[in-house]
């Protein structure tokens, strides 16, 4: 009597313990970690369709972020949208001309969590990303603005590490953004924008690209430092963007240092959200 009731309680608990970490697993997906970031940093533009000669200066650039786990693969995958504008003011060498740049960019990534330890995660998976915004040369009468269009398929990477400091929880990240593959708009070598817009035919402006020629990435580092109810995140971007097409080459290099601050959430079914603390999220 005595054995079948220990096996009927064995089966019971047996039962239960994987349906409870499924329930786990799927109320994962409900944490959502959002964070905007404002910094400044240094910029070194190139394009020679403007002037042959690099412009430097100072940007600014703001930094938006949400990241939640998903139901994919057994609740190993996250979401990632990132959203980032930067506008810079330089000038050339020589200090006889200047250029404004505006730049954004909009990447979505799918990552798969490998958990090396209770310290240390390991994210890998394809991102997506879009990016638009112009040059302009202040010095050029003809063609004084360089278009900026292109889209990119790619790959993502990251390091989640978690430590304490004097019993502080932090929480240091690094990323990388690769773009493999896409599709970018620019003119040919000495062709104006109002020639474009007569022929009416912009399909012949549009290049495929791939490391061969358009070798760039984005790379994160942030360092997450929990302030009572609050989490402050510092962070560096290092922004390279490069190509070469139709004779015409192009860079943009940016250094810029981010301070802002991380919300995390937990969705409640009714769409209602309950502000939680950092180390409660599973990510």
């Amino acid at each position: 009597m005595k054995k079948t009731i220990l096996l009927t309680l064995a089966a019971v608990l047996w039962s239960f313990f994987p349906a409870q970490a499924q329930e786990d697993s799927l109320q994962a997906n409900r944490y959502v970690m959002r964070s905007t970031l404002y910094g400044a940093g240094f910029t070194n533009i190139l394009d020679t369709y403007l002037s042959p000669m690099e412009y430097t200066g100072a940007e600014i650039r703001v930094l938006r972020e949400n990241m939640r786990m998903t139901k994919l693969m057994k609740g190993n995958v996250s979401r990632q949208s990132l959203f980032q504008a930067n506008v810079a003011l330089t000038e050339n060498k020589a200090g006889t001309g200047s250029e404004m740049s505006f730049l954004a960019n909009w990447n979505l990534a799918w990552h798969y969590h490998f958990r090396i330890n209770e310290h240390l995660k390991i994210l890998a998976g394809p991102n997506i990303d879009i990016n638009g915004g112009a040059i302009y040369n202040f010095r050029n009468s003809n063609n004084p603005v360089q278009v900026k269009a292109y889209a990119n398929v790619g790959a993502s990477g990251a390091a989640i590490y978690r430590f304490k400091l004097k019993d502080c929880p932090l929480i240091v990240r690094y990323q990388l953004n690769i773009p493999l593959m896409g599709v970018m708009f620019s003119p040919e070598y000495g062709e104006g924008y109002y020639e474009i817009s007569e022929n009416k035919d912009w399909g012949k402006n549009l290049y495929f690209t791939s490391l061969h020629n358009q070798p760039s990435f984005r790379q994160f580092l942030t360092l997450d430092i929990p302030i009572k109810s609050t989490t402050l995140r510092i962070g560096y971007v290092n922004d390279i963007q490069q190509s070469k097409l139709n004779d015409l080459k192009s860079h943009t290099w940016s250094h810029t240092f981010m301070v802002g601050f991380v919300k995390n959430f937990y969705l409640l079914k009714d769409g209602n959200k309950i502000t939680s603390s950092s180390t409660a999220i599973p990510y």
